[in-house]
Formats: structure tokens, C-alpha cells, sequence
């Protein structure tokens, strides 16, 4: 049961809604908040209820990054394996999105910077208001712009030219130039993105499971591999897939000319 206390967690039609919770300080994160994402996002692997996860801010920002009174501050006494303990729980929260095989879906709502942006790349999808802008700022406050996995995932997104720019100046970007750029996927008013957002979580949640968990990992697995072993896995794969429930209904779906009901239990009928 995930109960969290430091942010609102909510399940609905199989989606289940993350929101930070800290409009008075732009969600900024805290030691304690990072700790309970990193294990809400370990428990939902076990979640059978849950198939989509959306991530979201209240009030005017998805998440302005570590909270300088709570983190910045406090870290400046520590010695290299005190650092060594923060750093590899942000990096622990990354992992733990990438490994979760359900899509995750980045609901940004406003300002969206440092560690805050670091968790939209990290996400599968980014559904943005217009009023999104975003900042892998690091290098503003005299570390590396290479951070919680950010050197790995957005030359993926935005290639090598683009992400060596946005890490190495830390600037805000619009949401008009990260839609422009790859970085969001979808961009719309404020007043929209929340019916935007469900929609695309609701459509996937109603899609087939196992086939869009097997996706992301592929998607994962094969970031740094030949085309040749890339070609195989994919085979093995979709073998995999084809002996799946699923796989079944679609077909039997289509020539009964309806829509296909998926994710159904064993024994449980029309």
C-alpha cells in the first residue's frame, strides 16, 4: 500500500497520480521527498491495479529542482561519502522510473528545473502547459550539468548538439522550443493539461499491459547495442508477446468488429 506522506497520491481507471505537494516553495524536493518517490516507484511494480503512472506539480511548478534550505544547505558539512549517499539517491529515484514497466507520463504544469527536470526526461512521456519552461541548471550552481542520468537520456531525446547546450549553459528554454526540439511531446494551455494528460494516461492504461511493458524495456535494453542483437531481441520479444492473452484478443476483436477489451484476468468474461 503506498501511503505517502510528503506528496498526494491518488488512483484512478488504472492510472495512478502522483502531485508534489510544496506550491510554496515550487515542489521543491527535500531529502525526505526523494526517499518516498524513490519507493513509491519500487512498490509499483507490485501495484497489479496501477498501468499508467502520471507525475505532477500543485500551483505554479512541476518541481524547481532540491530544495536550497533543506538539501543545498545542509550538504555543504558533508564529507565525500555524505555526498556520495545524496547523489546516488537521486540517481536511485531514475532508476527506479526506467525500471517501473509501465509508462510514466510527466505532467508539467510549470516551472521545471534541476532534479524536477531531470525527472520529466526520466519519464517516458512529457505532456507540458505553455507555460512549462524547463532548466537542467546545474552548471548555474557550480556542478556538473551531468546529473541524474542527464547526459545519458537527453542526447537521446534531443541529440548530442542540442543536450551539450542545455547542460552546459543551464538555461531556460520555452515550452514552444522544448516541443520543437523533442524534449516534450505534447504542448498545450494550462487550463488543458490536465484533461490533455488523463486522456493520453487513460488511453494507455486501457492499452494492452504486458505489450507496452515490454516496450519500454526494449526501448531500455537496447540504447547501446548492435542493430544485429537489437533485431534478435526484438524477435524474442515479440514471440514472447504473441503468446499473450492479449495478443488473442486483439485478433479475435477485429474480425468480431469490436473494440478489444485487454488486461482481462483468467476466467473473467465479456
Amino acid at each position: 500500500m503506498i501511503s505517502p506522506k510528503t506528496f498526494l497520491y491518488d488512483v484512478r481507471e488504472g492510472v495512478a497520480w502522483i502531485t508534489l505537494d510544496r506550491p510554496e516553495r515550487l515542489n521543491a524536493l527535500t531529502f525526505e521527498v526523494y526517499r518516498e518517490l524513490t519507493d513509491a516507484f519500487a512498490a509499483l511494480r507490485a501495484e497489479a491495479s496501477v498501468r499508467v503512472v502520471v507525475m505532477t506539480g500543485a500551483g505554479r511548478a512541476f518541481c524547481s529542482g532540491g530544495d536550497v534550505r533543506d538539501i543545498i544547505g545542509e550538504l555543504q558539512g558533508r564529507d565525500i561519502q555524505g555526498l556520495l549517499e545524496f547523489t546516488r539517491l537521486t540517481c536511485e529515484l531514475v532508476r527506479n522510473i526506467r525500471l517501473l514497466r509501465k509508462p510514466v507520463i510527466a505532467s508539467l504544469n510549470g516551472t521545471t528545473a534541476g532534479a524536477g527536470a531531470c525527472i520529466a526526461l526520466a519519464s517516458d512521456l512529457r505532456v507540458a502547459s505553455v507555460e512549462a519552461r524547463i532548466a537542467f541548471l546545474f552548471v548555474k550552481v557550480g556542478l556538473s550539468g551531468a546529473d541524474m542520468g542527464a547526459a545519458y537520456l537527453l542526447p537521446r531525446l534531443v541529440g548530442l548538439a542540442k543536450a551539450t547546450e542545455l547542460l552546459y549553459t543551464g538555461d531556460f528554454i520555452t515550452a514552444e522550443e522544448a516541443h520543437r526540439i523533442g524534449l516534450y511531446n505534447r504542448v498545450v494551455p494550462g487550463s488543458e493539461l490536465e484533461a490533455e494528460t488523463r486522456a493520453l494516461a487513460e488511453t494507455l492504461a486501457r492499452g494492452p499491459a504486458f505489450a507496452l511493458s515490454m516496450t519500454k524495456e526494449m526501448l531500455d535494453r537496447e540504447l547501446d547495442i548492435s542493430l544485429d542483437t537489437a533485431l534478435e531481441w526484438e524477435a524474442q520479444a515479440q514471440a514472447v508477446c504473441m503468446q499473450h492473452a492479449d495478443y488473442r484478443e486483439a485478433y479475435e476483436a477485429f474480425m468480431e468488429k469490436r473494440e478489444p477489451r485487454f488486461n482481462r484476468r483468467a476466467g473473467e468474461k465479456e
